[in-house]
């Protein structure tokens, strides 16, 4: 299961049927969990966790220190999921002490070619990252969100979940859930139908979810009027917390 070629420091914890292809180069405070697979040219630095069944690429970078020049060597972690995909090139770092020392990747995502996750970010579940994306630091990624190719992601900012960005967004304030932007800098366009119709919501839910949208992003009013208003929609239709959520927890402020 592990190529003689690669190099695999005597500390790393490795599940017995972890795929390790040659010249990769593994070291202490690695753990990698049962049926995950490394191919060859790969450079994993610890402290770091990898769960079950993640297939990882050549070239890619997993739990570097940051290059932020607020780390000064303190021990941090990256934690990785299940059944992810981590395609060539990706580049994955460590977190700071100055945030939460961890940089998380949930279960189920997709990170495309030469993908970047900063220092302290969260990617949630079931997420496509597509190629040149990249994430500065203490970027959360909520479920289901897909980033389009060469999305920017400006440090502290949020991406709800279900939402979409289009190639070539620049993001520097948070997108709400279920809200497709694009552009540079990004502007809210309307809500993600055809990702959320490919995930099984009904025709009613989208319905209201782009009355939502144009009670947000339509009318004129405040951030806090259209939220009176969304509580009152949300007592007859659940996929609204989500929207009413995102837009709650919004530190930055919110795409326009």
């Amino acid at each position: 299961m592990i190529d003689p070629r690669a190099i695999i420091d005597p500390s790393a914890r490795l599940a017995p049927d972890v795929q390790v292809g040659p010249f990769s180069v593994i070291g202490p405070g690695v753990e990698i969990d049962s049926g995950t697979i490394v191919e060859s040219h790969v450079v994993i630095k610890g402290p770091t966790r990898i769960g079950k069944h993640n297939h990882i690429f050549q070239f890619a970078s997993v739990g570097e220190s940051t290059p932020d020049l607020k780390y000064k060597g303190e021990p941090t972690r990256l934690v990785i999921g299940d059944h992810n995909v981590i395609r060539e090139g990706v580049t994955l770092h460590r977190g700071t002490v100055q945030d939460r020392s961890e940089t998380t990747i949930g279960n189920h995502n997709l990170l495309m070619a030469y993908v970047h996750v900063g220092h302290d970010s969260i990617v949630g579940n079931h997420c496509v990252l597509v190629n040149n994306a990249a994430l500065a630091g203490h970027v959360h990624i909520g479920d289901w969100a897909i980033l389009g190719g060469f999305t920017l992601v400006h440090q502290f900012c949020k991406i709800g979940a279900h939402a979409f960005t289009a190639m070539g967004s620049a993001i520097g304030k948070d997108v709400p859930a279920y809200v497709t932007v694009s552009g540079n800098p990004a502007e809210a366009k309307s809500i993600n139908t055809e990702g959320l119709r490919r995930r099984g919501f009904s025709k009613e839910q989208l319905a209201v979810l782009n009355k939502a949208f144009k009670l947000i992003y339509r009318r004129g009013l405040r951030l806090e009027e259209a939220l009176a208003s969304l509580d009152e929609m949300a007592a007859n239709e659940a996929a609204l917390t989500a929207l009413i959520d995102s837009l709650r927890s919004s530190e930055r402020g919110i795409v326009r």
